[in-house]
């Protein structure tokens, strides 16, 4: 398949859906995240999603103990990453929105097994798909969870939505001076100082040539501003130089 250009996946973490709590799901955020995608839908792109499940558990923070094994947190996750898939599909559902929900982890009750073509057929009859339980194997995140689905749709972009207008070189929370980095290369996006995703994340896209879209997606709008390529945008782009 050829990759689409009006095709495109987000990525948003599971603490994005807590707000301003640490642990479950805001109704009130969860509503604000279905209005912003809805607008992405309704100007016509085929929408993509995947959801991290870290405002229930992080696989990597569950073994810390030493009483879970590493493979069992993250099997966890992926079961907290179906949660959120099901809390966003609802309250898609409700602002009108065509949704399926695929998982990499079978659980015909509550979500379609994943199948590519059958993900690609929802997104080209104006459906939103969201890939939920990550890549379905331990010891891999959703971001590159992420990245993995949106090769295998190809989709034009993966679009991770954040807290912060995008890639700094250096903590902006903490670093007043901190300079916002519009564009890198793969390889830049791998230094240690430059969190954008994990190394096997970026390691894929750039064998891919995928482009990365790190943003603020509580900036109300600015999803949009982005794909129009409108001047007062803001965002970071990582991909191929």
């Amino acid at each position: 398949m050829k990759r689409k250009e009006n095709r495109i996946l987000i990525k948003f973490s599971g603490e994005a859906l807590a707000g301003e709590n640490s642990f479950g799901i805001d109704p009130k955020t969860l509503e604000y995240l279905a209005d912003e995608i809805k607008s992405v839908v309704e100007y016509g792109y085929e929408v993509s999603i995947v959801i991290g499940g870290g405002n229930f558990i992080r696989g990597v923070s569950a073994t810390k103990d030493g009483i879970i094994k590493r493979t069992s947190a993250d099997y966890m996750g992926m079961l907290a990453t179906v949660i959120n898939a099901v809390a966003m599909q609802e309250a898609l559902e409700n602002y009108g929105l065509a949704v399926r929900v695929q998982s990499a982890i079978k659980m015909e009750e509550i979500a379609e097994n994943f199948i590519v073509r059958r993900a690609v057929r929802h997104l080209e009859k104006g459906r939103v798909v969201i890939f939920a339980a990550g890549t379905g194997n331990p010891f891999f995140t959703t971001d590159t969870a992420g990245v993995l689905r949106a090769s295998e749709i190809c989709a034009n972009v993966i679009i991770k939505a954040t807290k912060v207008d995008g890639i700094y070189d250096k903590d902006p929370n903490k670093y007043p001076d901190a300079k916002l980095l519009k564009e890198l290369s793969y390889e830049e996006a791998l230094k240690d100082n430059i969190k954008v995703m994990d190394d096997t994340a970026i390691a894929l896209a750039k064998e891919n040539k995928l482009p990365i879209i790190v943003c603020n997606m509580f900036n109300k709008g600015n999803l949009l501003k982005i794909l129009k390529n409108a001047p007062d945008a803001k965002f970071s782009i990582v991909k191929e130089k």
